[in-house]
């Protein structure tokens, strides 16, 4: 039987974590759909939180089996970002089982430690320019992941003048397909913020049969 997943992220380039989630399913035995609503289609407009995001997947209608809820822990603990998300579920979703998704300070940390990733979607994989990217676990003490993400990008393609800045106006697609193409595997693998992810996601897939 189908297992009925919702998702719910900060930003629509988040979206790029909905791949992983398949392939998890599918690599447990599991069949999986995952809806992610499209919120522009409400007015008001919805608001940041993860309850507000959830009580318009009210309004958006549909039944799930699994809430996955993607929030970076910024400057606060993921301990925090964690209970944040159990409460919105349990108050809009009562019932239905949930995996927190929390990067640690923010998501931009994960793609950081890819650089071949990098590179390719930055259209000139075989570039030689150093990019001088972090590391394991410093990858996650930088102080802002997305702007030295979007930088790296622009030093990785190359590009000048007015190809860097069409390049740059980008970045939310550049950033959702290396989101997309990240190896599950590599580099990504050694931190413990994806490690809960993958593992939270196999022990939801495990659960009992709907």
């Amino acid at each position: 039987m189908t297992m009925r997943v919702l998702f719910v992220g900060e930003g629509t380039s988040d979206n790029g974590l909905v791949p992983h989630i398949e392939n998890v399913a599918a690599r447990g035995g599991r069949e999986v759909s995952v809806t992610v609503p499209d919120f522009s289609l409400l007015r008001p407009p919805v608001g940041h939180s993860v309850q507000q995001k959830l009580q318009a997947a009210h309004e958006l209608g549909g039944a799930y089996d699994l809430v996955v809820a993607q929030r970076d822990a910024d400057r606060g603990s993921a301990q925090d970002r964690r209970d944040e998300i159990e409460a919105a579920v349990v108050k809009e979703w009562p019932g239905v089982h949930h995996v927190a998704v929390v990067p640690i300070r923010m998501l931009e940390a994960w793609l950081l430690l890819d650089e071949a990733c990098l590179r390719r979607v930055a259209e000139n994989p075989r570039g030689r320019v150093p990019l001088d990217l972090p590391n394991g676990l410093a990858a996650e003490k930088i102080a802002d992941p997305k702007a030295l993400l979007k930088d790296s990008l622009a030093r990785a393609s190359e590009c000048r003048g007015r190809r860097l800045v069409q390049f740059q106006k980008r970045f939310t697609q550049h950033r959702q397909r290396m989101l997309e193409l990240l190896d599950p595997r590599g580099p990504v693998a050694c931190l413990p913020s994806w490690q809960a992810f993958i593992h939270d996601l196999e022990e939801a897939f495990r659960s009992p049969r709907r």
